[in-house]
């Protein structure tokens, strides 16, 4: 019977052989991987289950060329290696494999030392696991993501001792640990590990049978997605079949999370007309029930108050053609609920104005495919809701401009909220329009989020002599210090105010929905996710000045607007420089929006840096954890 199998497993493994690509036709071998300098250490990790995918090699040369890359057998059957094979088999079937191979770990892939021909019995018969005496070889740091990668991963391990885990992007290994509701300092019990393995193996047979493996991502990847949706304690509760049946709804929203570029921007509002035949198949005018839902209230909150206005907008353009219901003070958890209720009252289009609510506005979007449901952010890639934002740099750099006009003594001051993605733009754009009219100017940088900080004292000490501030005030705060302001706090004193004119946008977007157009704006059942980032060309960002700037400051707004608007002049265009000095944007070109985006840099005229997570406020670590920028801090001259 073992010949047998040994005969299966040697036509296995010639199909692999002979499949393979010139040089790639047996076993790799970790000696011939590594070089001198590629190794910082060797650590001895112990005994280990370790699984038999990851099983891929040799350590050493000797054995290598009797295996395909599959690890199963390529020597000739009548060969002593077939009988030795033979044997360990027959012993396999009769009692099992018990002792412990012996290999080395490198970047999560395992090469055998001892035990070669017990690896590949075991593959043969499909084991999931074998026994092994590991000793990890330590890569020395890189600046690759693979590296950087790994070395998460080893923090992971060392606290676990999970290595059946793992990921294709940075910073996934924190990400598994916040979604199972664990600290980073926590400690994993017997039973932490035993239900996440529990739910690991259901959720990776559901994954490989939907054909997971072939789209060029982890069963971690997909998991970090899956719990995005559906929370770790439903995934506990699951059965495989329910998890497949959870993955079928939520393929496009695992498809789009494999690509590297998942996110499609549209900078421009849709001029698509609707069809003659959609026209003539469209139902006649019916009030459209819209609905927003808003984690703070206008009294309280300066962005639900541009919202709240939006909103009011909205309902003055169209009157009794639309329904508007609006909710405020919704906390994250109640956030689900509540978009059910408006579902059942029959609301079809629902905004979701805080990047907070993104799971619960994902989830009722996969449950409701007939409802729109679009949240306020940037740069989230899901398929199954749109995101939108505004391209507020535009008006950052003609605030930058003015500052820059008026500020006699150089010093002007700049308070920033969260370092999310567009943030970093907006620092960045206001420091460069300071710079083109005055190249002597410094922004001092403060961060309004920082735990124990007061930014415009701060400033103050620094003597700065103009301040850009939060973009708008509630009417009811009794502070007057917002947009670009004066730093001796003479409410009468502000020289510009940036404006985002949500009420433009959300009329673009109920009316696109009214013709006809929305959905046509996807080029396919494979597109990106649409994020809208309109600007000043749109119509929804603009700046306000005041009277007293000088006739000639307001002449060059003007037309620094009319430029940006028909897109002949760009705040990032030509050669840029980092605080470290570093070109940027070399040979006069353009960054792309991406590039603008996800900027974690800061322009060389700054002074000031982008705070470490653990210096925010609970509430701005909430947000920044959700879409803050990978950051490079610059040097802190403060």
């Amino acid at each position: 019977m073992s010949m047998e199998d040994y005969n299966k497993a040697y036509r296995l493994g010639q199909r692999a052989y002979l499949a393979a690509p010139k040089g790639k036709e047996y076993l790799p071998v970790l000696e011939d991987i590594l070089d001198n300098n590629s190794v910082l250490a060797d650590v001895n990790l112990g005994l280990e289950q370790i699984p038999t995918n990851l099983i891929v090699g040799t350590f050493a040369d000797g054995r290598s060329k009797s295996f395909a890359p599959n690890f199963m057998p390529i020597l000739e059957a009548n060969s002593e290696f077939a009988l030795k094979w033979s044997r360990l088999c027959d012993s396999h079937i009769k009692e099992g494999i018990h002792d412990a191979i012996k290999c080395y770990e490198y970047m999560h892939q395992y090469y055998v030392i001892e035990g070669n021909k017990r690896v590949s019995v075991l593959k043969y018969f499909e084991s999931p696991e074998v026994a092994a005496n590991v000793i990890r070889k330590v890569p020395k740091k890189t600046d690759t993501k693979e590296n950087k990668i790994y070395y998460e991963y080893m923090d992971f391990h060392d606290k676990t001792r999970i290595n059946y885990i793992y990921f294709t992007k940075e910073g996934s290994f924190d990400k598994l640990v916040e979604l199972v509701g664990k600290k980073p300092e926590d400690k994993w019990s017997d039973d932490d590990l035993m239900e996440l393995r529990a739910a690991y193996q259901y959720f990776n047979m559901a994954f490989e049978a939907k054909g997971g493996l072939k789209l060029g991502m982890t069963t971690g990847d997909a998991l970090l997605v899956y719990l995005g949706i559906y929370d770790y304690d439903e995934l506990k509760k699951q059965s495989q079949s329910e998890i497949k049946e959870n993955l079928s709804k939520i393929w496009e929203e695992i498809k789009l999370n494999s690509k590297e570029e998942s996110v499609e921007l549209v900078m421009q509002p849709s001029n698509k007309e609707q069809s003659i035949i959609g026209k003539i198949f469209t139902p006649g005018p019916s009030k459209l029930k819209i609905a927003f839902i808003n984690e703070k209230n206008p009294q309280s909150s300066a962005w639900i108050y541009g919202h709240e206005l939006g909103r009011q907008h909205i309902e003055e353009v169209y009157g009794d053609d639309v329904s508007v219901t609006w909710l405020n003070d919704i906390e994250p958890e109640d956030c689900e609920e509540r978009i059910e209720e408006l579902i059942k009252a029959g609301n079809r289009v629902i905004f979701t104005t805080s990047p907070k609510y993104i799971q619960e506005s994902l989830k009722a979007a996969i449950a409701h495919p007939e409802v729109k449901i679009l949240n306020c952010s940037l740069n989230l890639p899901h398929k199954y809701i749109r995101t939108y934002y505004c391209r507020m740099y535009e008006a950052k750099f003609i605030t930058g401009v003015i500052a820059g006009a008026m500020a006699g003594d150089d010093k002007i001051g700049y308070i920033a909220d969260y370092p999310i993605y567009g943030m970093i733009a907006n620092i960045n754009a206001f420091a460069l329009g300071a710079k083109m009219v005055n190249p002597r100017a410094k922004i001092y940088l403060e961060w309004s989020t920082i735990k124990g900080c007061d930014p415009v004292e701060r400033l103050h000490e620094n003597g700065v002599s103009y301040i850009s501030n939060a973009d708008m005030i509630t009417p009811e705060e009794d502070k007057r210090q917002f947009g670009l302001h004066e730093a001796d706090n003479d409410a009468q004193n502000v020289m510009a105010m940036p404006v985002w004119h949500w009420g433009k946008f959300y009329e673009k977007i109920i009316d696109s929905i009214k013709k006809g157009t929305f959905d046509s704006e996807e080029s396919g059942k494979n597109a990106k996710a649409l994020n809208y980032w309109w600007g000043m060309s749109a119509g929804v960002i603009d700046v306000i000045c005041s009277t007293k700037l000088p006739i000639g400051t307001q002449r060059l707004v003007r037309l620094l607007k009319s430029t940006i608007k028909s897109g002949d002049f760009d705040p990032f265009e030509g050669v840029l420089y980092s605080q470290e000095g570093e070109v940027v944007s070399e040979n006069e070109g353009f960054l792309t929006p991406e590039e603008i985006i996800q900027m974690d840099w800061l322009a060389e005229n700054v002074i000031g840096r982008i705070p470490e997570l653990e210096e925010l406020n609970e509430e701005a670590q909430e947000v920044v954890l959700l879409q803050g920028v990978d950051k490079a801090n610059g040097d802190d001259n403060n």
